[in-house]
């Protein structure tokens, strides 16, 4: 199974969008919304709450308050 190359969420295979950069590179996308906020509005999935990195993030600057 791949994940979404956004919100980090695991797709069923045969399901959401593959998108091939001029580059070669492929990004996995789940939804229309992830898709956007990719491409055209170039967000930052750290930035945002309900992807799966900003938890990632999150704990690594309380580790870093602590210290």
């Amino acid at each position: 199974m791949v994940k979404c190359s956004f919100c980090g969420k695991e797709l069923e295979k045969g399901t959401g969008w593959i998108y091939v950069r001029v580059d070669g590179s492929i990004l996995n996308f789940d939804s229309r919304k992830c898709r956007m906020y990719m491409l055209k509005l170039k967000k930052n999935p750290r930035k945002l709450k309900w992807t799966s990195s900003f938890a990632k993030g999150q704990v690594k600057v309380s580790q870093e308050q602590k210290q």
